[in-house]
């Protein structure tokens, strides 16, 4: 059997891709923008329920403008969700700034708010926070609304894994004053590397727009008064966003069929339990994600399996007050428990790969049943 992979790009079976990527070409508009750039932010807008948007080359350079945008400076605190992708926290070093990390809670393995509330206790002054809508999983979105109204702190969606989730009926993108996409050859659809940042903030988006093309002024000749970045996306790559955009509801549908089986089959026996679907939520199901209650059984030796039978399958996020480079910033948990790390101990990110067919499930499923016989 070929490789079953975690989750791998997945170009449309009409070839919307290519007639975008051809336009491109034909006009002759290769880089750095064009009509793909413009109508990708437009489509992407309107998709998730925004104002604005800007097209950037990944999800990171999203993240981190989202951050300059918020008006953070060095010293500057800013919260952020433990249980995360190091790109989540990277921007917040960029800028000088110092993350605190905030642990999950069980029902969605996101930010837990009771633990926001009590690092603003802490650390008052606070001017971000960054919540991570894991694996497609919403956060508590309204509650941390709350919270960081209360306390005047810009909120930042860290939504790179939940393009067409539903929080509460609204598409997750559209609850923080700015969120970041991203388009990575794993994401629910790619550009082959990119991300978006979206905000209803209209003259923000324009400022980010012209941070990310090296803050060139408006002048005859090349006249810089500020530090900009070489941060956007490629016409070639938006005509490819486009083409996928038009197909974002087929792969939510079959990322959450893979979903409800895995769930069918792995719980029967209460070894494993799959990843909560939060209440008032639609989630995209971009990674099936498990969690082995027994902790007699080993989640690396179960990915060791599957990878002899070329299955690709990895551990959960490693959480970041476990990065050494991270190691000496505060971390907020409640007493002496984890959820965190106790997720990443066993929590397994199972192949989700919306090319993969009923037969290949069939067979990674029996895969991991024969390891816990």
């Amino acid at each position: 059997m070929d490789r079953i992979y975690l989750s791998s790009p997945h170009m449309s079976s009409e070839g919307y891709e290519m007639g975008y990527v051809k336009e491109a070409f034909d006009t002759n508009w290769i880089a750095p923008l064009g009509n793909n750039v413009n109508k990708f932010e437009e489509e992407l807008s309107q998709y998730v329920g925004v104002n604005s948007a800007a097209a950037l080359s990944s999800g990171t350079a999203a993240i981190h403008l989202a951050i300059k945008a918020a008006g953070v400076k060095k010293d500057d605190i800013v919260f952020c969700q433990a249980l995360t992708f190091a790109a989540t926290v990277n921007p917040i070093i960029y800028e000088g700034a110092i993350p605190v990390f905030i642990d999950s809670e069980e029902e969605t393995w996101n930010m837990d708010p009771t633990l926001l509330e009590k690092a603003f206790e802490k650390y008052p002054n606070a001017k971000a926070v960054i919540t991570v809508n894991l694996y497609g999983n919403p956060s508590k979105l309204n509650e941390i609304c709350d919270i960081c109204a209360k306390h005047n702190a810009v909120l930042i969606e860290d939504a790179a894994e939940s393009l067409g989730s539903l929080y509460d009926g609204k598409q997750t993108g559209t609850f923080g004053e700015y969120a970041a996409f991203s388009f990575n050859g794993n994401k629910i659809i790619t550009t082959s590397g990119g991300g978006m940042l979206v905000s209803n903030n209209d003259e923000m988006i324009k400022k980010v727009r012209f941070w990310s093309t090296q803050a060139r002024e408006n002048m005859p000749y090349y006249h810089h008064k500020e530090i900009g970045y070489n941060y956007r996306l490629s016409n070639v790559c938006a005509g490819i966003g486009r083409g996928q955009l038009k197909v974002i509801d087929k792969r939510v549908a079959k990322k959450t069929e893979i979903y409800e089986k895995y769930k069918k089959e792995l719980e029967q026996n209460n070894v494993f339990t799959m990843i909560p679907v939060p209440e008032n939520t639609v989630p995209n199901h971009w990674l099936s994600v498990a969690f082995i209650n027994d902790e007699k059984i080993d989640a690396q030796e179960i990915i060791n399996h599957l990878a002899s039978k070329n299955i690709e399958a990895r551990r959960v996020w490693k959480p970041m007050q476990l990065q050494p480079v991270f190691e000496k910033y505060d971390y907020i948990k409640a007493g002496t428990e984890s959820i965190s790390e106790k997720l990443f101990d066993r929590g397994i990110c199972l192949p989700s790969d919306t090319k993969m067919t009923e037969e290949m499930q069939e067979f990674v499923i029996n895969e991991i049943k024969s390891c816990i016989k």
